[in-house]
């Protein structure tokens, strides 16, 4: 006989989908924060680091949701 109920499996296998959920909301957020800040880099920054102006136009016109 199992010691947990009907209602806590659910609540167990529910809340794994709500973590998934939060953490991809957390990965696209990240990606859009990211993107914004790389975008206000100056070309010093930017050359210091080996990456064009227009590597950061490319990627900073990429939906959150794209890698």
């Amino acid at each position: 006989m199992s010691i947990y109920s009907h209602q806590e499996m659910i609540n167990n296998h529910g809340s794994g989908v709500f973590a998934q959920l939060g953490e991809t909301f957390h990965v696209w957020r990240e990606r859009q924060r990211s993107r914004r800040e790389l975008a206000q880099w100056t070309d010093r920054d930017l050359h210091d680091v080996g990456i064009s102006r227009s590597d950061i136009v490319l990627e900073a016109e990429k939906p959150f949701w794209r890698a």
